[in-house]
């Protein structure tokens, strides 16, 4: 009997395909930096058009022609920043051991958070400052959140509250800087700028459970395989010794809403007036774009109105020039 040979489908690098323990992202890893600025912000997918631009890869096929991709408009309204938390080295990874908080919060945050109510800012600021001297506090986060009902057109009205980094190599300018943030409003031109190489992260869209040709996209069986039962089943979940089912097997389960990264994405243009991008109608099951915005180009992850974080990327091959966009499409998306 014949042993037909074929590649695996679907990649188990992201295996288990369990669903996402938070809506917001959690970023593990950020980039070294040499000078103290914000490395994260947060932004709610609106939809995708296309721009025209002119291609500005060097040794491309269509260099310095005119060409028609694909891109993401992210609405961004500006960020408060609520604390500072500084970490310590443990056995078990980093521990915080110090959080300062502002006193100028939006009643909001009490919906995602429990604030405190009778805090000494000084004094938090101080004893940080002191952890910092003896070496205790190996570093340092700020604590933001976003405001989506007051500024945007999502009808959410909790925060998103969430850590990012600062970038540099010596702690006590970090936490300098930091303070210089504290209870300020940030927006996404203090972070990125036209034509940076950016990381995205999101929650895919769940899909709830499916059976194994959906989830990891196995053949259907042939008539002749499938007369013990469903054509959409797998084939065999193994030999009988050893005497268990292994991860490796594809089988059905959670599909979708996993957190997902993806790297070297392109930022075409940052802009302040949203209604000068957002099409006729509005985008489809999002509406008009009240605030700043950011086009990224090609896809990411996720609905719309879901959270998508962004970082400066981690593994940049090389740095781009602002994009040259000479046509964006607003056209009605309404059909």
């Amino acid at each position: 009997m014949s042993h037909p040979h074929r590649p695996r489908r679907g990649s188990i690098a992201y295996s288990p395909r369990v669903r996402s323990r938070s809506e917001i992202p959690r970023v593990r890893s950020w980039p070294n930096k040499k000078e103290p600025k914000l490395l994260g912000f947060a932004g709610y997918k609106a939809g995708m058009t296309h721009a025209v631009m002119t291609d500005d890869v060097p040794n491309s096929l269509t260099s310095g022609m005119e060409i028609s991709i694909p891109v993401t408009i992210l609405e961004a309204p500006p960020m408060k920043v609520a604390g500072i938390r500084v970490y310590g080295s443990t056995t078990y990874g980093g521990n915080a051991i110090a959080e300062a908080w502002t006193t100028e919060l939006d009643k909001e945050l009490n919906r995602a958070v429990t604030v405190p109510k009778k805090h000494d800012l000084p004094a938090a600021l101080a004893k940080i400052d002191q952890f910092i001297k003896d070496g205790i506090a190996k570093d340092l986060r700020v604590i933001m959140y976003t405001l989506p009902e007051k500024v945007t057109g999502i009808p959410k009205k909790k925060p998103e509250i969430m850590e990012n980094n600062i970038g540099g190599t010596d702690l006590k300018a970090r936490f300098e800087y930091a303070k210089t943030l504290l209870g300020k409003s940030v927006s996404i031109n203090d972070v990125f700028n036209n034509g940076d190489i950016i990381d995205v992260l999101a929650i895919t869209i769940g899909k709830g459970l499916q059976g194994p040709v959906k989830r990891w996209g196995i053949q259907l069986q042939k008539s002749k395989h499938s007369r013990a039962g469903s054509v959409r089943e797998i084939g065999t979940l193994g030999p009988w010794h050893p005497s268990h089912v292994s991860w490796r097997v594809p089988q059905l389960g959670q599909t979708g809403y996993h957190q997902r990264t993806e790297f070297n994405k392109r930022v075409m243009q940052i802009g302040k007036d949203g209604k000068t991008v957002t099409p006729e109608g509005g985008f489809l099951k999002y509406g008009i774009i009240r605030n700043d915005y950011i086009i990224i180009r090609g896809s990411v992850p996720g609905p719309v109105k879901r959270l998508v974080r962004l970082r400066p990327a981690i593994r940049a091959k090389k740095l781009m020039p602002a994009a040259e966009i000479t046509y964006l499409s607003l056209e009605s998306k309404q059909g």
